[in-house]
C-alpha cells in the first residue's frame, strides 16, 4: 500500500513553494514551482505517491485549487487570519510557511475555510464586478453635482440625474465654463455607461438557472430585493455549512467582538472578521426594508425607542438574514405566520 503524503502550499503570484511530508512529519522534498498550468501538472506527475494538500486562501487559490483537486485525495484551504495566528513565527519565509501549512494538514489542525463549487464562484465574482461598477457610476453622479456646486450653479438635486433634466440644465445654466459643460457631459456619459453594464450583469446573473429559483423564493420575502437576493446567495452558497442562524449573523458582521477571559465577558464592536459583502449590502437592505415589510417595521421602531439608531438598523438586519435562512432551508416562499410564530 501506498504512503499517503502531505502537501503544503504557499501561494504567490508567479510561484508556490511547497513542502511535502509523511504522517510522521518526516520531510520528503521542498521546493518552488512556477505558478503557471504547465508546470504545475509536471509537478504533480513526479509526486511520489497519493497526497492530501492545504493551501492558504489569497487572490491567486481559486484556479490553483479548481486545477490540482482532481489530482488530490483530498484538497483544503486554510482560513488566512486563523492561521496567522496559530503560525505566528520570528522567523517567516515561503519554505517555512509551506511547511507550517503542511504540519497543521498532517496534524488535523488545519483551520479549513469554506470552498464553493468552481460554477458558484464564477457567478460571484459577475456580482462583485457589478458592485464596483455601481460604486464607480456613483461617483460619476457625485462629480456631476460637485462641478455644479463649484461654480454656483442652481439645480435640482431629485431630478439631477434624469437624462431630460440634465440636458435641459445645461442649456439654461449661466456663467458656467464651457470646460465645465464638457466635464458635465463626460460625467453623464460614464454613469450612462456604467449604470447600463451593471444592468447587464444583473440580467445574466438573474437567468442563471442554477440560482434562479433560489434567488425568487427569497424575494418573496418583504424588503429583500434582487440584488440582497443575489447577494445571500453567491456569498453565502450551501446554506447547510451554517449550523444556526447566529453562526451566519456573525459571518454577515451584524455582532459585535466577543472578548472573555477569568469569567468576565466583554463586547466591542462590529467585529471584523465577516464577509464584506454581505455586511454591507444587509444594513443598506435593512435600512429600507421596514418600509415593505410590517414586521420590521415594528422591529425598528422598537429598538430605536432604546435611543440608537444604528441598533435599530441591526437588529432588522440580523431578522433580515433569519427570514431568508428559513425560507431558504424549507425551499418554499415566504409565509409570514409561520415566521411569527
Amino acid at each position: 500500500m501506498n504512503a499517503i503524503y502531505y502537501i503544503g502550499l504557499d501561494i504567490h503570484k508567479k510561484t508556490i513553494a511547497y513542502c511535502i511530508k509523511r504522517i510522521d512529519g518526516t520531510l520528503v522534498r521542498q521546493g518552488t514551482v512556477c505558478a503557471e498550468r504547465k508546470a504545475l501538472q509536471h509537478w504533480q506527475s513526479e509526486l511520489p505517491g497519493p497526497w492530501y494538500g492545504a493551501m492558504e486562501a489569497t487572490l491567486f487559490t481559486g484556479w490553483v485549487y479548481d486545477f490540482l483537486k482532481p489530482y488530490a485525495v483530498d484538497l483544503k484551504v486554510a482560513h488566512p487570519a486563523m492561521l496567522k495566528a496559530i503560525t505566528a513565527a520570528k522567523k517567516k519565509n515561503d519554505r517555512a510557511d509551506a511547511e507550517k501549512i503542511a504540519d497543521l494538514l498532517r496534524v488535523n489542525l488545519l483551520p479549513e475555510s469554506h470552498m464553493m463549487s468552481e460554477e458558484l464562484r464564477e457567478l460571484r465574482r459577475i456580482l462583485r464586478y457589478r458592485n464596483m461598477i455601481v460604486r464607480t457610476a456613483v461617483k460619476m453622479k457625485n462629480k456631476m453635482s460637485g462641478l455644479l456646486m463649484e461654480v454656483g450653479a442652481q439645480y435640482s438635486k431629485k431630478r439631477l440625474y434624469g437624462k431630460k433634466y440634465f440636458n435641459t440644465l445645461l442649456e439654461r445654466v449661466e456663467d458656467v465654463p464651457n470646460s465645465v459643460k464638457e466635464l458635465l457631459k463626460l460625467s453623464r456619459s460614464g454613469f450612462e455607461l456604467y449604470d447600463g453594464i451593471q444592468k447587464k450583469l444583473v440580467s445574466a446573473l438573474r437567468e442563471n438557472k442554477r440560482i434562479q429559483a433560489r434567488v425568487l423564493r427569497l424575494m418573496t420575502i418583504p424588503g429583500v430585493g434582487e440584488v440582497t437576493a443575489l447577494t445571500w446567495v453567491l456569498e453565502i452558497g450551501e446554506l447547510d455549512r451554517f449550523s444556526s442562524s447566529r453562526h451566519a449573523i456573525s459571518y454577515c458582521g451584524l455582532c459585535s467582538a466577543q472578548h472573555e477571559s477569568a469569567g468576565k465577558e466583554q463586547r466591542g464592536p462590529i467585529s471584523k472578521q465577516r464577509n464584506k459583502h454581505l455586511q454591507t449590502i444587509l444594513i443598506e437592505a435593512a435600512k429600507l426594508a421596514p418600509r415593505w415589510n410590517e414586521q420590521l417595521a415594528l422591529l425598528h421602531e422598537k429598538e430605536l425607542a432604546r435611543g440608537n439608531r444604528n441598533r435599530a438598523t441591526l437588529a432588522v438586519a440580523r431578522k433580515l438574514v433569519e427570514f431568508m435562512m428559513a425560507v431558504d432551508r424549507r425551499e418554499s416562499e415566504f409565509e409570514t405566520t409561520k415566521l411569527a410564530a
